[in-house]
């Protein structure tokens, strides 16, 4: 049966537009889709794989596992993207020197190109996107944004 056959049928209700992650999402997809226009239209690059790009550039000599972990990601998605990467030679893949079982990426010379031209216009961007909200309301935005990172992890490991 459906709503419709049954107009006196009592379902939940989920306020979208308060409900923060929804929100949180909207947003998000937003931000990223803005960005995403110059790295798609100037090197043929996903989102999945600049963030892939944009963590390794940070932090150099993680595995695909690592990389899906700091970015929230699924592990099939960023192994998609890592495997793109390596096809077009803007990754390389070693193993590491600790552990021969794991292996270690890193951005190749293309790679590091095309990060180093697409991380100051993620910058520029960001800067016009906070260019209306003052310092104070900038350092809330982002003790909020931990805080409810920390909330996360914690709501996370208990049952719903």
């Amino acid at each position: 049966m459906n709503q419709a056959d049954h107009p006196t049928m009592r379902h939940a209700e989920l306020d979208l537009e308060h409900f923060l992650p929804y929100r949180l999402s909207v947003l998000s997809n937003r931000v990223s889709s803005a960005i995403a226009r110059v790295y798609v239209e100037r090197f043929a690059l996903g989102v999945t794989e600049w963030r892939v790009m944009a963590v390794l550039g940070r932090y150099p000599d993680l595995s695909a596992n690592e990389v899906a972990q700091r970015t929230a990601m699924d592990k099939v998605a960023v192994s998609r993207a890592v495997a793109r990467l390596i096809e077009a030679g803007r990754l390389e893949r070693e193993m590491h020197d600790d552990d021969r079982r794991r292996s270690v990426l890193r951005l190749s010379e293309a790679g590091y190109r095309i990060y180093d031209e697409v991380a100051p216009l993620a910058l520029r961007f960001e800067q016009r996107l906070l260019d209306g909200v003052d310092a104070a309301e900038r350092e809330l935005l982002f003790r909020l944004l931990d805080r409810l990172d920390e909330l996360e992890l914690q709501a996370e490991a208990e049952p719903i």
